[in-house]
């Protein structure tokens, strides 16, 4: 009885506590109230515990979006993408008004008969329609090329779940390595043939040069330097005049064809060079995507299967101890 009784005792004790804190609590409120009246009609919201500021914490915000976002762009791929972009539309608009100009010179001055450069003038149409089968091309292989640099730079870094590839995935990446080398070589062979209208018009700009300088300039032998474009072999050696000397050659160098088909070769060169470029850079982006993706398939063959064997390993230690559990 005795036991019951101080618990009784204790009980009250701590209820009156209690009480008492609750009344110093509510006058401390009316106090409040009464040297502020207007707070009053103030609602007390309860104070975020720690468990919901850490919920708070752990959501994912814009600015980590963002950050994981711009993990995820490959930038090297980009910048390659650019400057094939750059150097593919350079080489193919230039290259396009330069050809156009090169026809227009060749007719007004160096072969006044239309059959003597017929077969040139379609090798020029041909050309030109070339061109535009390139531009549209490498607009779609940059692309392509572009969208596998953001697959193999996700599926490296995990960014969107767990690492997945296939052996056609691989593939797939190997092929555009072999296809990139061979556009590579190819256009090499294009920036070497780029040249060669850079190098004409040069011989002729710098021949029109050494008529305007002051040492031949006024003298009888002006007439006597010449420019014969058949030697080149992109017109017959029955064409007419095909030789232009003299004055007659510094005419051609002042004419505005003349001027914008140069420097267009050259840009159109500098934009075959960009391009040969941005291919050597595609190159050894793939080949580094390549091994990672070769590596990463490795790696995640190897954890399956350590995978299977920890399951099988717990499978056989479960079913001995419901041996034992069935022996006890």
């Amino acid at each position: 009885v005795k036991p019951a009784m101080e618990t009784a005792a204790e009980e009250n004790t701590e209820q009156s506590h209690e009480r008492k804190v609750n009344s110093r609590a509510e006058m401390e409120i009316g106090r409040y109230h009464w040297m502020y009246p207007g707070s009053k009609n103030h609602q007390y919201r309860p104070v975020p515990t720690l468990g919901d500021r850490a919920s708070h914490l752990s959501s994912p915000g814009c600015f980590e979006c963002c950050i994981k976002c711009l993990g995820g762009v490959p930038y090297a791929s980009l910048v390659a993408t650019i400057l094939c972009f750059s150097g593919v539309a350079l080489f193919c608009g230039c290259g396009h008004v330069a050809l156009a100009g090169t026809v227009a010179i060749l007719e007004q001055h160096f072969s006044t008969n239309t059959s003597d450069h017929a077969l040139l003038s379609e090798v020029i149409q041909l050309m030109q329609y070339v061109i535009y089968g390139i531009a549209s091309f490498f607009f779609l292989y940059g692309i392509i090329l572009l969208a596998e640099g953001f697959y193999t730079t996700s599926a490296v870094k995990e960014l969107h779940g767990e690492f997945k590839t296939t052996a056609c995935g691989r593939c797939i990446s190997g092929m555009f390595v072999f296809l990139t080398y061979v556009l590579g070589v190819a256009w090499l062979g294009v920036f070497g043939f780029s040249a060669v209208p850079v190098f004409m018009f040069y011989n002729i700009w710098s021949t029109c040069e050494v008529i305007k300088s002051p040492q031949t300039n006024g003298t009888t032998g002006v007439e006597q330097i010449c420019v014969d474009i058949r030697q080149y072999g992109i017109i017959p050696w029955n064409a007419f005049p095909g030789k232009i000397c003299g004055s007659a050659l510094e005419n051609i160098c002042n004419t505005n064809e003349f001027y914008m088909s140069y420097h267009l070769f050259i840009v159109a060169c500098a934009g075959a060079g960009a391009t040969v470029i941005a291919l050597i850079h595609f190159l050894m982006i793939l080949s580094s995507n390549w091994a990672y993706l070769k590596d990463a398939s490795k790696m995640q063959a190897y954890q399956d299967i350590k995978a299977k064997e920890e399951q099988e390993l717990q499978d056989i230690q479960s079913r001995s101890k419901e041996q034992l559990n069935s022996y006890t």
